[in-house]
């Protein structure tokens, strides 16, 4: 009967974050409990990567834990900084990384993170923005003229002088032999060829 089959043994981690010890013992002078909780052993990251860690018994970590102190060593203008409601949205992340096509936000040009999101918000709505003339906008126009940094209402005469300037500007037979515009480059000839035959510039 399935009643008479072998339960399987759970595990008996009672507590979050214990890892089975598998003989290591507790790094407290003396202690002979199993080390299953890891804690820092010193201050902070290194330049090598995250702070070292030792493995503590339950007692000891709880003890490690009631002690610890995020301010401790901080002046009192840094805890001040600590705390305020937006600490740490001047640091750009890993969330806001961006190939560079369609960059976010620095949040460290704004005292507060919804202005920084309402600027990014009214900048969007500009590109979006039909030009003067009526004349149609396709997503690849909106890209190409991104490429060129041309606004939507740049007409034909104004498409020629920014090819001209970027050329200039990323050519090897015009910057000295620098090779290092190549990709750049191609994007511009790119977006030029696109937009000289698009309805906008006819």
């Amino acid at each position: 009967m399935a009643d008479e089959e072998p339960r399987k043994e759970r595990p008996k981690a009672r507590f979050h974050g214990r890892v089975e010890a598998n003989g290591r013992l507790c790094a407290e002078p003396g202690c002979p409990e199993p080390g299953e909780f890891r804690a820092p052993a010193g201050q902070g990251a290194t330049a090598d990567g995250p702070a070292a860690f030792r493995w503590l018994c339950l007692d000891h970590v709880r003890a490690f834990n009631a002690g610890y102190n995020f301010f401790n060593g901080m002046t009192p203008d840094q805890i001040n900084a600590a705390q305020r409601p937006y600490a740490g949205w001047e640091r750009e992340t890993r969330a806001f990384a961006s190939s560079g096509a369609d960059r976010p936000p620095k949040w460290s040009d704004f005292d507060d993170p919804l202005d920084a999101l309402g600027a990014r918000f009214r900048e969007k709505m500009a590109e979006a923005r039909g030009r003067a003339d009526g004349k149609p906008l396709s997503g690849d126009d909106r890209r190409a003229l991104k490429v060129l940094g041309l606004a939507p209402d740049a007409d034909r005469f104004a498409l020629r002088s920014r090819y001209s300037e970027l050329v200039r500007k990323f050519h090897p037979d015009r910057n000295g032999g620098d090779r290092a515009h190549e990709s750049a480059l191609q994007a511009v000839v790119e977006a030029y060829q696109h937009l000289r035959k698009a309805p906008a510039f006819v």
